[in-house]
């Protein structure tokens, strides 16, 4: 027998659709705002109603060749960077959430100190410099190649999974390389999925590192490159001299680019989002509901 709504529900439900309008016009507003004109945007208090198009912020973005260069780096970065941390995330949580494992209890002692504590700046850039490691791919990628956060919930997931099954498994003369890549890993795909896509999202908003390790501008990630352009604009823009350039660039105002630049960093992930969307989902909730 289908219930009858209630005044509650017709509140709720127009409660969450307020929260939703909420949580969406940010987002809607810096889309239209980066395909708008300025005189159209300066017009309204509130950029609401689109009533101009215009490409001249995505064209400034996308002029020169050194745009092309950002995004196969971020695309390299993200890639490998996103493999060696799953690799190294899984294979390090699986040795460590075996409780016979020597040393284990020292070895986790010392990853939950680096959650607490680091070496510093300065000689964190001096052990990249004297492992030859500036201007390389390799300083964007080594030194995130694992998240104490990520490694403990990887821990946390192996150890619901019963020692049974790879119990029996050894028995058939199965390796340990074999129970984790044919036996314990698909039955983690939900949580691997979801923090697959946590490191696959931070790689590739990777511009920390690049700003410290590369000097030369081909080996800046889009992300960099994007926030070096974003701060010459804006600062050409403070002077009279600057104003007047950016004036005869069809227009072209900071807040535009900001906001192209927006459209255009997070446009790969909101692509890639929807395929894994139903791990995601699963991952973030295993484990929620005790039995």
């Amino acid at each position: 027998m289908k219930q009858r709504s209630t005044v509650a529900d017709y509140f709720i439900h127009a409660f969450l659709m307020l929260l939703a309008v909420i949580s969406i016009s940010p987002f809607y507003n810096v889309i239209i705002t980066s395909f708008a004109d300025p005189a159209a945007v300066n017009e309204q208090s509130f950029y609401l109603i689109p009533t101009s198009f215009d490409l001249s912020s995505y064209e400034m973005l996308l002029k020169g060749s050194y745009i092309g260069y950002s995004v196969m780096n971020s695309l390299i970065v993200t890639l490998a960077g996103t493999l060696v941390n799953m690799l190294v995330t899984t294979c390090g949580a699986y040795a460590l959430s075996k409780k016979g494992m020597p040393g284990r209890g020292v070895m986790m002692s010392g990853i939950i100190f680096t959650m607490l504590f680091s070496g510093g700046l300065i000689p964190f850039y001096l052990t990249i410099k004297n492992l030859h490691m500036i201007n390389t791919y390799s300083a964007m990628i080594l030194p995130v190649a694992v998240s104490t956060f990520f490694l403990i919930v990887m821990i946390s997931q192996f150890r619901t999974i019963p020692r049974d099954l790879e119990e029996s498994a050894k028995i058939d003369g199965a390796n340990d390389i074999y129970i984790l890549f044919r036996i314990v890993i698909p039955i983690v795909k939900p949580t691997m999925a979801a923090i697959t896509l946590f490191y696959a999202v931070a790689r590739w908003n990777e511009w920390y590192y690049a700003m410290l390790f590369m000097t030369e501008t081909k080996m800046y990630p889009m992300q960099l490159f994007l926030r070096n352009m974003l701060l010459d604009v804006t600062k050409m823009a403070r002077d009279d001299m600057g104003a007047a350039m950016v004036a005869q660039l069809s227009q072209i105002y900071p807040d535009g680019l900001k906001m192209a630049s927006v459209v255009l960093t997070m446009t790969p992930i909101m692509l890639v989002y929807p395929f894994l969307q139903k791990h995601f989902a699963a991952g973030v909730t295993l484990g929620a509901v005790k039995e």
